[in-house]
């Protein structure tokens, strides 16, 4: 007959009982453990470990061998915490921490489900009271995260444990290590990223003594069975000189830091579902600034609803107050936050996989500019959303802050990558000027140079970014801080820029909406025709038609040469520019329309001919393709539909304006 499983011996048979010492030494016992170790022998392992001066000479490497072993593990590894060498487990737990592989093998749904009821029935097996079975009706059923993430949670709760049992006069040089191996598994993870930003939020709550509670979990997990029963030990080699005023600065400096940095992580990590980038603040600001454009569409719904009632917004808005609240209670002052964003001084960055000498000073200890714009801004919209008139909220210029905050944020890679950057920092980053906009600080630029710039970076971002709304938030700074410029003759130069060197149609069809504004305000009958110079506005004489018009209505006569030789090709082409077509000529048509214009802007010298014939002929050539079938634009379904509905757009409105040129 087979032999009895260990458990099944007489428990001074079990090799973990009867090999103590001083039946065998430390290293011995250290290695008949190892090879004993398993889930049916940790209830033995654990009152093992009750003895303090075994556990505090072997338990630092127990770590490793348990960790496999999670859930079923958890109480013998809070024993090594509460008994083992402080010093010698951190180390090991840090260890552990910069080793840990989030990247697990694919699972099917229903394996991944598997796995967390197996881990959920070992919990189950450690006789916790969890108030009902995990199984009973009307109790959710448990669904753990995976185990890399389960490790990592009790991993920062052992360091918790370990960091408040070391007594030495210089704390801050174990507790810069561990923070620095945090970061390294943090930013590693790719999913389950609201766990792990709360565990850090917890870890950080814990080692500095706030007193704030902690947020529950978003969902069931191993985080609600925990409990501490073990008392402490004290540290073996334990100093009697407390830390002095510079060494407790310096933590709370460390911790900080550390706060800025997680935050970074968690924000750029949030994928913009359904066009909700980051925490959408820039959405949800306009909706309050400028409720006249919330779109007036059957079921839309609002941004602030949405954050008012979806489970995983919710999610986002609350682990935020967490932040804001935790940098308040740590002491991170605001002007902290500003230096660190206005720092023109290009960000040092840490080498992967390599670790910081402990700082020698709070100075030495640099918060995250990202993390440290995400934080201001996140007190600033708390300010602007949810607190009462009288109370200020922290707010930058437009001249010099904000530029200088694109300057430092957005392109760093070059002018091709503008508007490219994570949707949740262009977020950020738009919520920013919202604010300054809505306060009216403006602000001077330094010159017409920086003005033109600032405008560029702001425009490329609303011709690039994928998200729709941040587009239009883009589109909406630029043309408002473009008319707060008092000079005319600079806004026309902008526009005029706009139209010649552009890249980008969709830009330049912002371009023309810009003009068509600038004209009908200098031309409206209340308007002050004079500029700050007592000269009369550009836009209402002939001079700003007659100084764009080559660039928004250039001579097309050759610009679709090939068209008889490559229709495809062409036909890209001319896809990218249909917008501006469309834009250019329905503003030639309302200068036709307005009669009031004509006279004043010199409409009738405007001869349009070279602009609108050609377009009229390859828009009917490409009409001709599509309804034949589209075959040679590798057109069909949807797309073609489409494609004839676009082409029909342009041909209307070259009707309406071949119209409107016979009645002038």
């Amino acid at each position: 007959m087979a032999e009895a499983p260990d458990q099944a011996r007489p428990q001074d048979e079990n090799p973990l009982l009867s090999a103590r010492p001083p039946a065998t030494d430390p290293i011995t016992y250290l290695t008949i453990v190892e090879y004993n170790l398993s889930e049916e022998n940790l209830p033995i392992l654990h009152d093992v470990l009750q003895d303090s001066e075994l556990t505090s000479t072997i338990g630092w490497d127990l770590i490793h061998l348990l960790l496999p072993l999670l859930p079923t593990s958890e109480e013998c590894l809070q024993d090594i915490a509460t008994k083992g060498n402080p010093r010698e487990c951190i180390l090991k737990v840090t260890e552990a921490l910069r080793i840990l592989e989030f990247e697990e093998p694919q699972e099917s749904e229903e394996d991944e489900e598997d796995g967390a009821e197996r881990r959920a029935q070992k919990l189950k097996a450690r006789e916790i009271d969890v108030g009902q079975s995990s199984t009973s009706p009307g109790f959710p059923r448990m669904i753990l995260p995976p185990l890399s993430v389960l490790k990592f949670e009790i991993l920062l709760d052992l360091l918790a444990t370990l960091h408040r049992r070391v007594k030495t006069k210089y704390p801050s040089r174990f507790l810069s290590t561990s923070l620095q191996a945090i970061l390294v598994a943090f930013n590693r993870a790719t999913s389950h990223i609201d766990e792990l930003t709360l565990s850090a939020l917890k870890f950080v709550k814990t080692i500095s003594g706030t007193k704030r509670p902690h947020l529950p979990p978003r969902r069931s997990s191993g985080n609600l069975l925990r409990t501490r029963t073990n008392q402490s030990e004290p540290d073996p080699e334990g100093q009697t000189e407390a830390p002095d005023d510079d060494e407790t600065t310096l933590i709370n400096r460390l911790l900080q830091s550390f706060i800025t940095h997680i935050l970074e992580d968690y924000v750029l990590s949030l994928i913009s579902d359904e066009d909700v980038p980051g925490l959408s603040w820039s959405s949800r600001l306009m909706e309050k600034y400028e409720p006249r454009r919330i779109p007036n569409k059957p079921n839309y719904r609002k941004y602030a609803d949405r954050f008012a009632e979806d489970e995983d917004l919710t999610g986002r808005t609350a682990i935020l107050g967490q932040v804001v609240a935790l940098t308040q209670d740590l002491g991170l002052k605001t002007e902290d936050l500003v230096r660190t964003i206005l720092d023109a001084e290009v960000e040092k960055r840490g080498i992967p996989g390599t670790e910081d000498d402990p700082p020698a000073s709070a100075e030495d200890i640099p918060l995250s500019r990202t993390g440290a714009l995400l934080l201001l801004t996140a007190r600033s919209v708390k300010h602007e959303l949810y607190a009462s008139a009288k109370d200020e909220s922290p707010s930058l210029t437009i001249f010099p802050e904000h530029a200088t905050i694109l300057s430092n944020f957005v392109g760093a890679l070059g002018p091709q990558t503008v508007g490219l950057e994570p949707e949740a920092l262009l977020d950020t980053i738009l919520a920013q000027a919202l604010i300054a906009l809505e306060k009216n600080n403006v602000g001077e630029p330094k010159d017409d140079e920086s003005f033109a710039q600032y405008l560029q970076t702001i425009s490329l971002i609303s011709a690039n970014t994928p998200s729709p709304s941040l587009r239009g938030h883009a589109h909406y700074l630029t043309t408002t801080v473009l008319r707060s410029h008092p000079h005319d003759l600079v806004r026309l130069t902008f526009i005029r820029d706009t139209l010649e060197h552009c890249p980008y149609e969709n830009l330049k069809a912002s371009a023309v909406s810009w003009l068509k504004g600038e004209t009908l305000e200098a031309n409206a009958p209340q308007a002050q025709t004079e500029n700050e110079d007592g000269e009369t506005n550009i836009f209402a004489t002939p001079v700003a038609l007659s100084t764009v018009s080559p660039f928004l209505w250039p001579d097309l006569s050759n610009h679709y040469s090939s068209i008889d030789t490559d229709i495809a090709e062409a036909w890209m082409q001319f896809r990218q520019e249909l917008g501006f077509y469309v834009a250019a000529l329905n503003f030639y048509y309302m200068l036709l329309q307005a009669e009031f214009l004509h006279d004043t802007l010199g409409i009738m010298q405007l001869q349009l001919s070279h602009y609108v014939e050609p377009l009229k002929k390859v828009a009917s050539q490409f009409q001709k393709e599509l309804a034949s079938g589209g075959e040679k634009l590798d057109l069909e379904g949807e797309a073609l539909e489409q494609a004839k509905a676009d082409v029909g757009l342009l041909e209307k409105v070259i009707e309406w304006v071949e119209g409107a040129t016979k009645k002038v």
